[in-house]
Order: C-alpha cells, then structure tokens, then sequence
C-alpha cells in the first residue's frame, strides 16, 4: 500500500500562518525521500521510499479559494478509494473539515486537540472557522474520540452531542493506562481509524510554534504512547494541522513534528 501525502495549507478563517506549516513539512517529506535516494547503504527509510507520492494544493487565486472545500474533498475521496494510506498535512484546523465529511459514520477519529472545535460561546464567529468547523460539517460525521482537551467552558450537553467520548489532558496526566486500556477497546470495535493531530494537544515547552498555546499539554511520549497502543492496519490515515513556524523556538517544533512524521511512515510501511 502507498502512502499519499497531501499538503493542504488552507489557513483562513482561522490561524494564518499554519498555511507555511503545511508546507514546510512537506519540504520535510521530500527531504526525507531525498536523503534516503542519496544513501547507497540500506537503510529503514528504504521501506516507504519508493512508496511515497507528495501532491501539494495551492490557494492563490479567488476560484481555488472559493472551492477548497470541494477541491479538498475530491483529494480526500480519491486517496480513500485507491486505498492508499493517507498523509494530511493541512493549515489550521478548519483544513481538516474535507476528510472528517469524507470518512463517514463507521470511522472512528482518534482527535488530539486541546480545543474541542465546536464553540458557541458570546465571543465566537457562528460562521463557519476553525473553532466552530465540526458544527458545520457535512452529515453523518464519524465517532470522534478527543485526547487532550484542556477547555474549561464547553457544558458536557453540548460536547456530548458531536463527541463519543473526551479524554481531557487532566484524565491523560493522572490515568494514561486507562485512557490508553478504553481506546484501544474503542479502536478494537471500529471498521476504520482516522488520527487527527492538532499540535497545540502538545505542550508549548515541547511544541510552541502554535497560535493559542495552553498550560498543561500532553508531553510528546504520552502522545506517542497511546498512537503505539492504537496502531493496527485499521489505521487508514493521519492529519496534521496548526503548525506555525512564524511561532517556533529554535526549529523545536519542526523537529517533534519531522520526527513524526518519519515514524508514522515507518510506523505503516514497515
């Protein structure tokens, strides 16, 4: 099985900046295959080299604005179809809406997000923005699972009624095993399994390059603890969205996120 990667850097309505993330990790990608085509000894990148297909959108003009949505989607429904195993790497969060309308009710999304992305609060667009995409999004939705959250203000009545369950970065600091014993017995009963990565679910020590950082994040072994613990064949893809390296540390960030990205191939192609 291919992997396909698609750059996918729309950022309005949200965070702009996150667009030049996409990007820059798809110049990561390419380095990646790159290093790999220059090595003459065996290496492990020699298991997804040659399996490997990058294809980068671009919104520069009104008509590619006015149908990223679509665009979006057909990229997402092509992919899918040919069963590749697919690499999202979008702008905001709201770059991300395409897939979750694409992978239907029998999916279960694993979402690492500190935000849950349905805010309805006085001070919140009701129009469709990266805060608010998942109430907005095309019917049926997939059983969306969050990790991470650290929101204070959204009532249970309201969370319940877009998310199956939430693991809040509280529960993930004080009983990882647990969270960890419960997904995977969600992952276990699931035609197909979508990670949704949103790297502000990180903490800023480890991840600054975002736009609204939050205390109390989940240190990247926690995360890398409960993908190796969902992991089967059953995982059909992954997104990665909000980086902006505008907001980065020393290339902090881009580092967690290359060595991401990395793994997740080997992760599927070994």
């Amino acid at each position: 099985m291919r992997t396909h990667a698609i750059i996918f850097p729309f950022e309005l309505f949200g965070n702009g900046g996150t667009g030049a993330g996409a990007q820059l990790l798809g110049d990561v990608l390419r380095e990646m295959v790159d290093d790999g085509e220059k090595e003459s000894r065996t290496t492990r990148s020699s298991a997804y080299r040659d399996k490997l297909r990058v294809k980068e959108f671009g919104f520069e003009t009104l008509e590619e604005v006015a149908n990223w949505r679509s665009t979006g989607r057909a990229a997402v429904k092509k992919s899918l179809a040919a069963k590749d195993f697919l690499l999202w790497l979008g702008g905001n969060h709201l770059s991300a809406l395409p897939v979750y309308e694409e992978l239907g009710a029998d999916t279960l999304v694993i979402q690492f997000d500190a935000h849950l992305d349905i805010y309805n609060l006085h001070d919140c667009t009701s129009e469709l923005s990266h805060g608010n995409f998942l109430l907005h999004a095309e019917k049926p939705l997939p059983r969306v699972v969050n990790i991470g959250s650290r929101d204070l203000f959204l009532s249970a009545k309201h969370v319940g009624r877009t998310y199956e369950k939430v693991f809040p970065a509280a529960a993930v600091a004080t009983n990882l095993a647990g969270v960890i014993a419960e997904c995977v017995q969600r992952a276990g009963s699931a035609k197909q399994i979508w990670i949704d990565i949103d790297v502000d679910v990180i903490d800023p020590a480890f991840c600054p390059a975002v736009h609204q950082p939050l205390p109390f994040g989940l240190m990247p072994m926690q995360l890398l603890a409960v993908l190796e613990a969902i992991w089967s064949e059953k995982v059909i893809g992954v997104s990665i969205v909000e980086f902006d390296p505008g907001r980065d540390t020393g290339d902090t960030s881009l580092n967690l996120l290359g060595w991401l990205l990395e793994w997740l191939l080997l992760k599927h192609h070994e």
